[in-house]
């Protein structure tokens, strides 16, 4: 479900009762870690956290002029979802996540290549997302995005 939200705060505004808690703690968590350089933004419809082009000006390969996407946060229609493309594209830290989660969850995790999903809302570890933010700093997301393109 992709939002036309233009904002944030429009998105935030425009979220069903039942999710705005969840989505603005996790928001919260996310932000509070969020590495030095990065910033929050709309990207496809979603909260979006991307590196800005003042910062690397190359942008997202796919679509230069977008940002360099890191993370999002999403409301969708059975369940909230935050995208983390560093996990997806460093195994090491998609690792120490699953395990960490094992750790702190009463529920099996549900996970896409990207997608972690949270369909009970009483049971997400918002400390967790916000660990999982701050793994990876702005260089090292860049170097593991680079990196990744000169193996294409």
């Amino acid at each position: 479900m992709q939002s036309k939200a233009a904002s944030p705060k429009q998105y935030l505004d425009e979220l069903p009762e039942d999710r705005k808690e969840p989505i603005k703690k996790l928001r919260k968590q996310i932000l509070d870690n969020l590495p030095k350089g990065m910033e929050e933004t709309m990207s496809y419809g979603m909260l979006g956290y991307v590196i800005p082009h003042t910062v690397y000006p190359s942008g997202y390969h796919c679509d230069p002029k977008l940002p360099l996407p890191f993370m999002n946060l999403a409301s969708q229609k059975n369940f909230v979802a935050v995208y983390s493309m560093a996990m997806y594209s460093k195994k090491e830290l998609l690792d120490w996540f699953t395990l960490e989660y094992a750790k702190r969850c009463k529920y099996k995790l549900d996970m896409g290549k990207s997608c972690i999903r949270f369909k009970k809302m009483d049971d997400i570890p918002f400390e967790l997302i916000g660990e999982l933010t701050a793994k990876i700093s702005t260089q090292e997301w860049i170097d593991i995005y680079e990196g990744a393109l000169n193996k294409k």
